[in-house]
């Protein structure tokens, strides 16, 4: 049977209040922007949030009230700095307390692969004499051999969602460019959404099984969704809105920008197609693709 479902079945049977969600797992790229808003038109709340760097989209759902926890190498805008709304969570619990355990984006993919692996932690030399073990029960320090060492503890989320480039309906999925820990976190999560900007045949992803980023059994839900990382670039498909993490950045300095913007961009547009249209079609146009350039072909004949 096919999994695909809209975006905003895929949240609501699968993202619940309490859970750990990993996302925004590819570093600045593939950011599911339109998934975290799904998120917060749901009002989910309690979450755990896991991930690299998340750019701006943690900082929302932070400024939302949806999390309680963050798992993370840092929150913020690559654009302007540390996010506002993780900076009024983590000083002053606006708009409620947030617990933070900081990794490094190296320890955060050791985490999820721990998890993927079934073991309880992994080994690692990293991060001995930084301040971050003393903050995170994750980051457990040790001896071997009479020499420090750290146990880097699994991490298992809930459901990992994961944006795409293509995907058959079965969530077979191919992503290219950089990648960051979606393997890991996609192999270490119970369930996996799905986001994929183009719905393509299976004898597509046949052509390069390579390319396929996570088993299909633990997909739950396939969300086609054009669109679906603005304001972050998907490769070969759209390129980085500067300006549209610029103007975040700026909008939600203070509690009340931040839920003046949340009504603007996220509770006043029912879906990701009103948001598109929100943008305007001369601003989409000029991110997209202007040229192509095609990787060699693979032979996988013998």
């Amino acid at each position: 049977m096919s999994k695909l479902m809209s975006m905003q079945e895929a949240i609501g049977r699968f993202v619940h209040d309490g859970m750990a969600v990993a996302m925004s797992l590819a570093l600045e790229p593939l950011i599911p922007f339109a998934a975290g808003h799904e998120i917060i038109r749901q009002r989910r709340r309690d979450l755990t949030l896991i991930g690299p760097i998340s750019d701006c989209l943690f900082d929302q759902l932070i400024g939302a009230g949806c999390v309680r926890r963050v798992i993370a190498a840092w929150v913020g805008n690559v654009s302007g700095g540390l996010g506002h709304a993780y900076r009024r969570a983590a000083e002053q619990g606006l708009p409620q307390p947030l617990e933070i355990h900081d990794h490094s984006n190296f320890t955060i993919a050791l985490a999820l692969r721990a998890g993927a692996l079934g073991v309880p932690y992994i080994p690692a030399y990293t991060l001995l004499g930084s301040d971050l073990p003393r903050s995170n029960p994750g980051l457990v320090q040790a001896e071997y051999e009479g020499r420090p060492i750290l146990h880097v503890k699994a991490v298992t989320p809930d459901v990992a969602i994961v944006q795409v480039q293509r995907s058959d309906e079965d969530g077979n999925a191919h992503a290219w460019g950089n990648l960051g820990i979606s393997l890991e976190a996609g192999l270490a999560s119970r369930d996996i959404i799905i986001v994929a900007e183009e719905i393509v045949p299976r004898d597509v992803i046949l052509s390069d099984p390579n390319r396929v980023i996570a088993p299909s059994f633990k997909v739950r839900a396939v969300v086609h969704e054009p669109g679906g990382a603005h304001p972050s670039p998907v490769q070969g498909y759209y390129n980085r809105d500067h300006e549209f993490f610029h103007a975040y950045h700026s909008a939600t300095r203070t509690l009340e920008g931040m839920q003046s913007w949340l009504q603007e961009w996220v509770y006043g547009i029912p879906d990701r197609a009103a948001y598109l249209r929100k943008l305007g079609a001369e601003r989409w146009t000029s991110l997209q693709r202007r040229t192509s350039l095609l990787a060699a072909p693979v032979d996988y004949g013998y």
